[in-house]
């Protein structure tokens, strides 16, 4: 009563044998693609780890350096801007991270909680009644009074670009992930589990349990037993071309290190540009929000103090060649997995599977 192991001489196998095999060749073949596969995933998972520490790295440099400005230049709104500011880096991280959300409304978002403390803080610094109404008459008026000129724009512009390829990097190497998981467990067809079985399993029913498959029989039952993750070549090729652009676009002229780096003096340029524009800025929000109580006496308003670039570049330059190295060790091992779909036969069927050097093979129906 076999149906896969049927042989003219004598056997001692059983139907319910036959059925243990079918189940020990599908537990196999899961376990060897697995261990084909945790190389590649480990250094995907490895460099997914390490990617989002440099990033979120950088992030915080840039964030410390931006609060900085604060504390040096601008400290009677210090306290309140802080806020404002980690708010904006936490929508950074988010973005490229992958979340719904965009880099112009995070910028924008910013200057609009900016506005209201640079005119109170540094504009008018009488103001005494800033009620939650005037604050917020404040945030919405900004992008029409504009107060910080063209620098929200051209940070937005900046940001936008460097960030953009970052976070397709991120989803890439998520999407890589997904795809190994996926090819872990792509079941394993009739046809393919009784091939298996015959070629691995049958010999033993003729008590022959030390023979091995022939290398060429062994390659022919593989393809056909991967042809469907086999179909994957032509798409991880052309994955691994996009991981090797999106790494480019970083490295070039959209670098994520000198945008975040950036941020401190766009925002120091925008503060400068609206108190220089103090008084034709003071008489428009007069005009669309009112006129806030002030206190009497006499506060200048004009102290205006250029920033002095905090000397922290050597830790930048450390971030930056940290993830430049981690890029190019990444796209080097990427690139040499390149065909790792295409050869998948060739090394399941690889080591002790097969009989090498030997003119003794079984060949699926008998020992040749």
């Amino acid at each position: 009563d076999l149906q896969i192991c049927q042989h003219r001489a004598p056997t001692c196998c059983t139907k319910k044998m036959e059925e243990s095999y079918q189940a020990a060749v599908r537990r196999e073949r899961t376990q060897n693609i697995q261990a084909l596969n945790f190389e590649l995933k480990y250094m995907i998972v490895g460099h997914i780890t390490a990617f989002q520490e440099a990033f979120e790295s950088l992030l915080r440099f840039a964030e410390n350096r931006t609060s900085s400005l604060f504390e040096a230049a601008y400290r009677p709104m210090a306290k309140e801007a802080a806020e404002p500011v980690r708010e904006l880096f936490t929508d950074l991280s988010l973005y490229i991270l992958g979340a719904e959300t965009t880099v112009e409304s995070a910028v924008l978002r910013f200057f609009d909680s900016l506005f209201p403390l640079v005119y109170s803080r540094l504009i008018n610094p009488g103001i005494t009644d800033l009620s939650e109404d005037y604050t917020e008459c404040l945030r919405l008026t900004r992008q029409d009074i504009n107060p910080f000129g063209r620098y929200p724009k051209n940070l937005v512009t900046e940001l936008s670009k460097s960030l953009w390829a970052s976070r397709m990097l991120s989803q890439a190497l998520s999407l890589g992930i997904e795809v190994i998981n996926t090819t872990e467990h792509a079941a394993l067809s009739k046809e393919c589990s009784r091939a298996l079985v015959r070629m691995q399993y049958c010999p033993h029913c003729q008590g022959l349990t030390l023979i091995r498959p022939c290398a060429g029989y062994c390659l022919n039952v593989m393809r056909g037993c991967v042809a469907s993750v086999s179909e994957l070549d032509a798409p991880w090729r052309e994955y691994i071309s996009t991981l090797e652009f999106l790494a480019g676009e970083m490295a070039a002229s959209h670098d994520l290190e000198a945008a975040l780096a950036g941020i401190r003096t766009a925002v120091n340029e925008a503060v400068l540009h609206a108190q220089l524009n103090g008084p034709q800025l003071s008489a428009t929000v007069d005009k669309v929000c009112g006129q806030p109580k002030r206190q009497e006496g006499n506060l200048s308003s004009d102290t205006i103090v250029p920033v002095k670039e905090v000397t922290e570049m050597q830790k930048l330059v450390m971030a930056h060649t940290s993830l430049n190295n981690k890029r190019r060790e990444f796209i080097n091992y990427m690139k040499r997995s390149r065909t790792f779909y295409a050869s998948l036969a060739e090394r399941l069927c690889d080591g002790d599977l097969v009989m090498r050097d030997s003119s003794t093979c079984w060949n699926g129906e008998d020992v040749v």
